[in-house]
């Protein structure tokens, strides 16, 4: 699979899907095969799918916004395309309402969509100023903001050192509450700042110190771990004999929740497709940097 294959706005503006051909070798889409991508996004994999010759993707997304960017970009495909607005997590519920019994294959990209990243309007970046929000579906659920308001300097502590694996969690969430009582929390540009000089300068060793807060802040804001592994189960309930579920993690506390729900389900009729997660290949980390942490995992259900 090449760029050409993917939609030219979506590659030029550097919204590349990770593990593209990876994808598709381990989910080897058939005609009048039914394979559902429960992270649409752009519509970089459900495009890969349907040109490696799947019959029909279930498209969802729980950003409105990323299924009407997501059409625009499949309209050539609109065919084999049907296109839902939905949380991936409630997958049982969405083939039902399709009337489909069972499908063939199931992708989840459990990364944040480079779309929503870059738009600073969206809340997510701490290089940008934007507004506390971080929500993936902007139409429910409380905003950062929001739940920042009424959470307690403990609890908030246990979200950065659970989330976002944060050593100094407590420095930074009496940090962040001393900054919130004093009214200067304005947008994500303050809130970046405070979580820095509380991690302090070793923390830019690698990554910019604001990023385990703000990944924790963001899994908070839209329950990204809870329901994971019930998600697997149903995607696994939903699939004929000879399919198979992948799933793209970015950050251990996802991957270890998929590497356990596979393993456990080898055990029940299952076969691992992967020992070891796929990662991407030092070209592709060159020319894309978002794949460098993407994990890629899959089962196959053989009984």
């Amino acid at each position: 699979m090449t760029p050409a294959h993917w939609p030219s706005s979506e590659s030029d503006a550097g919204h590349e899907p990770v593990l593209v051909d990876e994808v598709v070798s381990l989910l080897r889409p058939r005609a009048g095969g039914t394979y559902v991508d429960c992270t649409l996004g752009l519509g970089g994999h459900t495009r890969a799918l349907v040109v490696a010759g799947a019959g029909r993707v279930i498209g969802i997304d729980r950003d409105a916004h990323a299924i009407d960017v997501a059409r625009g970009h499949l309209a050539d495909a609109a065919g084999a395309v049907t296109f839902v607005h939905d949380d991936y997590r409630r997958l049982g519920a969405v083939l039902s309402a399709q009337g489909i019994a069972a499908v063939d294959g199931v992708l989840a990209d459990l990364g944040v969509s480079s779309m929503q990243l870059d738009d600073p309007g969206r809340g997510f970046s701490f290089r940008q100023p934007g507004p506390l929000d971080m929500r993936m579906d902007r139409t429910r659920g409380a905003t950062l903001a929001e739940r920042l308001a009424e959470v307690d300097e403990r609890a908030l502590a246990d979200v950065i050192f659970q989330y976002g694996e944060e050593r100094r969690a407590r420095q930074v969430a009496r940090a962040v509450i001393s900054a919130r009582d004093r009214g200067a929390l304005a947008d994500t540009a303050a809130l970046a700042g405070v979580v820095r000089r509380a991690v302090g300068a070793h923390g830019w060793q690698r990554l910019d110190p604001a990023t385990r807060t703000f990944q924790a802040l963001r899994i908070w804001v839209n329950d990204e771990l809870t329901g994971l592994e019930g998600f697997i189960d149903a995607a696994w309930h939903a699939l004929r004999q000879g399919g198979r579920i992948a799933i793209i993690a970015f950050q251990s506390l996802e991957d270890r929740v998929v590497k356990h729900t596979f393993r456990r389900l080898a055990s029940a009729g299952g076969q691992l497709v992967t020992k070891r997660p796929i990662v991407a290949s030092e070209a592709e980390r060159a020319r894309n940097p978002r794949a460098r942490s993407a994990r890629l995992r899959g089962l196959e259900r053989v009984a």
